[in-house]
């Protein structure tokens, strides 16, 4: 064992650690165990009834065992007697592996074997919500183009700091924070980190915005569209691949600063997106922000057609800079696992076959894009994506049938639940059922 928890726990004085995992829906799931019994749960694991969450398990199935990786261990800045530890799951002596943060390391022993690591970041938005979730809880946010409102800003100050302090403290290095294009809507910096990092952060990060909001008297979503009428809250990832200190997408003759090899792994990722939306636009909600009409402000600042770009924000991927991309096609509601995942899937997909991405294009999307009638379109709904997930070839290969098989039928029997409950139409305002089951996404 790296570390041993028994000993940080008299070190930094943690009287509890949350054991956590998350699911194939996202829902991050834990267990309380003080700090005496962390040295038996390091060993051998917190149990879990697998059926008893999102994944594809049954009453009868055996115990399920949640085993702590001490080096995510987080003491939580605003309670320090509790540290938080992601965990990997294990069954009868084996990894599950149709659990996301086992699905991610798979995909990182595969870029292990070529020399090679991912480093991201993502860009986590989120609303800040009256409790009902009926309405922002600013209700002086009300600018019709609210991005980066200084006053809607400092209102919230109290809040933004605590989350941003704590992250200081935690060494992340967050570097801005700003009031996004949506009333009520914030975003969070911090730096990226090898990817596995960056998905246990994230995990963390979505955590601790809905602890602190609520410490605050506010409500936290990162719900991909609330409001029918105000920006979605997107995920944006920035991707990089690394060989010891040396990036690997970095070209400094290439007009964008980007290697043969990114080129590749761009090709993989607009090769794959149609499929990769049922992981990166996982919820029914998610489909009221891909392809939306323009909003309040102005734009969607959602992507609707596979495309990219260099530094224009109106295509699914753009190149921001040399030697890294952001690709804009995730939302809130993105299982943080799966986003990384999926993007090395898609993306050794494209250095394998080097895959050639075609020119970029340069032109306003949201305007311009009925002169493009041969560009892919992403999904128009769950539905949709699901079923190209079952016929991806690509992704079955990367994942293995019973994992993308376990993922449809979990998905598959939610939309049933809905059908049952609700009716969905891009047109009318979001239904009960997508709040109830997606505000605390």
């Amino acid at each position: 064992m790296a570390k041993d928890l028994s000993k940080l726990a008299k070190q930094k004085k943690i009287k509890y650690f949350l054991i956590s995992f998350v699911d194939l829906f996202g829902v991050l799931r834990s267990k309380l165990v003080p700090a005496e019994a962390i040295g038996e749960m390091q060993k051998n694991g917190a149990g879990f009834a697998g059926f008893a969450t999102w994944l594809d398990m049954t009453p009868a199935d055996t115990d399920m065992f949640a085993i702590p990786d001490a080096d995510s261990l987080v003491q939580l800045p605003w309670n320090k007697e509790v540290g938080w530890l992601a965990s990997d799951l294990w069954m009868d002596g084996k990894q599950v592996k149709a659990s996301p943060r086992v699905m991610l390391k798979d995909q990182i022993k595969k870029l292990d074997k070529l020399n090679l690591k991912m480093k991201s970041g993502v860009e986590c938005e989120y609303f800040l919500i009256s409790q009902d979730g009926s309405n922002i809880a600013d209700s002086r946010d009300i600018q019709s183009k609210p991005c980066y409102d200084q006053s809607a800003l400092m209102r919230r100050y109290e809040l933004i700091k605590e989350i941003c302090d704590s992250m200081i403290e935690l060494g992340w290095k967050p570097y801005q924070n700003d009031h996004e294009d949506a009333n009520g809507q914030f975003e969070m910096n911090w730096d990226y980190d090898d990817c596995l990092i960056t998905a246990d952060r994230h995990v963390f990060f979505k955590f601790m915005v809905k602890s602190l909001a609520e410490k605050h008297g506010l409500r936290a979503t990162f719900m991909p569209k609330p409001f029918e009428n105000l920006t979605g809250n997107g995920c944006h990832a920035h991707i990089s691949l690394w060989n010891g200190n040396k990036n690997k997408f970095f070209d400094k003759g290439d007009r964008y600063g980007l290697s043969r090899n990114a080129y590749h792994f761009v090709g993989g990722i607009l090769k794959n997106a149609r499929p990769l939306s049922s992981f990166f636009n996982p919820t029914i909600n998610s489909y009221r922000r891909i392809n939306a009409p323009a909003t309040k402000s102005g734009a969607s600042w959602s992507p609707s057609s596979i495309s990219y770009t260099g530094n224009n924000r109106t295509h699914m991927i753009r190149i921001p800079d040399a030697g890294r991309f952001e690709l804009r096609l995730m939302d809130g509601s993105a299982n943080p696992y799966l986003l990384q995942a999926g993007v090395i899937a898609a993306g050794l997909f494209g250095l394998n076959n080097k895959t050639d991405p075609g020119e970029p294009l340069t032109c306003n999307m949201y305007e311009d894009y009925k002169n493009y009638p041969n560009l892919e379109k992403l999904p128009n709904d769950i539905e949709e994506s699901l079923d190209e997930l079952e016929e991806s070839k690509n992704l079955r290969e990367a994942f293995g049938d019973d994992v993308i098989n376990s993922y449809l039928k979990l998905k598959r029997k939610e939309i049933e639940d809905f059908d049952q409950n609700d009716s969905f139409d891009k047109k009318n305002p979001v239904t009960e059922w997508e709040k109830n089951n997606t505000l605390d996404c």
